[in-house]
């Protein structure tokens, strides 16, 4: 079926731009303050990777920001809740979002690496199209462009899905899903590689689990780097992640490996031959 990787399909945000993923989490947090209910930076970033309407509900269900909704508003989150704080959430994320469009330290190597190799870009996200609209451009303008966008407004079920993953290799006129190459830094993500069948890649330090930007990152001492990257790497890895590396740009070794793997019959997901007898 194939001896070698045909395509990697990047996620946004975390993992090819914006290093610690901060756009989405500020606007998150100025969303839910407009309803006069206060979220954490901590909590914010619990269900990242997620389409951001669903990321907003799951939000709300959080135990301790669903009690303070209700001390504010006196009954639970409702789904038309939901819909009013989605909606603030949309021209904020828009007016922003071009503000983190450079791409993470690497991120530009690697994709002119992998494009010599023969090996197509994707790219999905959590962010709706309305607000790709305004972050293409803008990264496109600082050397990024992936060859496909998918959004989860684009499909019926975003993240975990693997719809949005599945468009991308459509779009790429790639298959079989084996011989794609997810790469994310959330669980939701990795769960959309895992779920559509692709080998998948988490990325910890340039991520949501660090959450800073990479000057934040090159003033910490060693040993706290270590640290936040040991919790990061476990987030992905107990997310089914096949491998975990810092950020994009280790991802060449990485991608040599599995293609030995590939032509020795290997797929993901538990590691089957591509072929069995």
């Amino acid at each position: 079926m194939t001896e070698q990787v045909k395509a990697v399909v990047l996620d946004w945000a975390g993992t090819a731009v914006d290093c610690g993923s901060r756009a989405p989490v500020s606007v998150v947090i100025k969303a839910f303050a407009a309803f006069d209910v206060e979220v954490s930076e901590a909590e914010a970033r619990v269900p990242m990777g997620l389409p951001k309407r669903d990321h907003i509900q799951a939000l709300g269900r959080l135990p301790e920001v669903a009690a303070r909704w209700v001390a504010r508003h006196g009954a639970p989150m409702s789904d038309e809740d939901v819909d009013q704080i989605y909606e603030r959430f949309r021209p904020l994320n828009t007016a922003t979002v071009a503000e983190f469009a450079a791409p993470i330290r690497g991120v530009l190597d690697t994709v002119a690496e992998l494009r010599l190799a023969g090996i197509k870009i994707g790219s999905t996200t959590g962010y709706p199209r309305e607000v790709m609209d305004v972050l293409v451009p803008a990264a496109t303008d600082l050397g990024y462009r992936p060859d496909v966008v998918v959004c989860p407004d684009d499909v019926p079920v975003g993240r975990p899905s693997p719809l949005m993953l599945w468009q991308a290799l459509v779009r790429l006129g790639i298959w079989p899903a084996a011989a794609a190459v997810k790469v994310d830094d959330t669980a939701p993500g990795i769960a959309e590689g895992r779920s559509a069948g692709a080998w998948t890649v988490g990325v910890s330090l340039s991520g949501n689990a660090v959450g800073l930007s990479e000057a934040a990152l090159d003033a910490l001492a060693p040993d706290r780097v270590a640290e936040l990257r040991a919790g990061a790497s476990a987030v992905l890895k107990d997310a089914g992640a096949d491998y975990v590396i810092d950020g994009v740009a280790e991802l060449m070794p990485v991608i040599a490996e599995i293609n030995r793997r590939l032509a020795a019959g290997e797929r993901p997901c538990g590691g089957s031959p591509l072929n069995p007898t």
